[in-house]
């Protein structure tokens, strides 16, 4: 038998130990929609960074690999005047470092990332709470700036030397003009967006399914709230 919206309203406030506004109110007395907000960062940060932090896990990600540069010819090879990068093998051996290197730089981010979500300050929390799927990731990344960019990026440098076994720095000679500092910046930038991009990802299915997280508050808000 199919509940009516009141029924399955009831049945979701129980669950979270909170009462439920009626539809169209403003806000959802007696929960605390920021702390809905929180822990659905929290987590949407931490199953991203947990993927992100296994081995190969930003090359394995279908949205957080970083691509070469485009000075090595982007993600396509196109263009390339070096002998050295028209090499499929090399290339390939070239962004699987690369990669690595961001793994080295989300190692840095991650706890700057959970720090913010425990101490940023949210405003128009109703509005984060029935916006887009990843309304809350933009909020976030929109309060933090460039603060992952500037802690990346030390880790990341020490990452292309690190993995260095002449790869990286064969194809750095091979580009004119172009050099480790300027790698590094743009795979710093390359990985900002990535997290980004893998919270976001994160945030959207949980928003799409919250009973999956077991999380009375986070059933109560964002399973409601679907229904706006």
């Amino acid at each position: 038998m199919t509940m009516n919206f009141d029924r399955r309203q009831m049945l979701l406030a129980g669950a979270a130990g909170v009462t439920l506004a009626l539809p169209g109110c403003q806000t959802m007395p007696g929960f605390s929609l920021t702390e809905a907000i929180r822990r659905l960062l929290g987590l949407a940060s931490q199953n991203a960074f947990a993927l992100l932090l296994q081995p190969g896990g930003f090359y394995d990600s279908s949205v957080a690999r970083i691509a070469l540069p485009d000075r090595f010819g982007g993600s396509t090879g196109g263009n390339i005047v070096s002998l050295v990068l028209q090499s499929r093998s090399f290339r390939d051996k070239l962004q699987r470092q690369l990669n690595r290197a961001a793994e080295k730089g989300a190692e840095r981010a991650a706890p700057i990332v959970a720090d913010a979500v425990r101490n940023v300050s949210i405003e128009a929390a109703a509005e984060i709470v029935r916006g887009g799927p990843q309304a809350a990731t933009q909020f976030l990344r929109g309060k933090m700036g460039v603060a992952l960019l500037d802690s990346m990026l030390p880790g990341i440098s020490d990452g292309l030397r690190l993995f260095d076994d002449q790869v990286i720095n064969k194809a750095v000679q091979s580009v004119s003009g172009f050099d480790m500092a300027a790698l590094g910046a743009d795979i710093t930038r390359k990985a900002d967006d990535a997290i980004w991009a893998a919270i976001g990802l994160e945030e959207s299915n949980i928003r799409a399914n919250p009973q999956a997280t077991n999380d009375p508050l986070l059933i109560g808000v964002f399973g409601v709230a679907k229904s706006f």
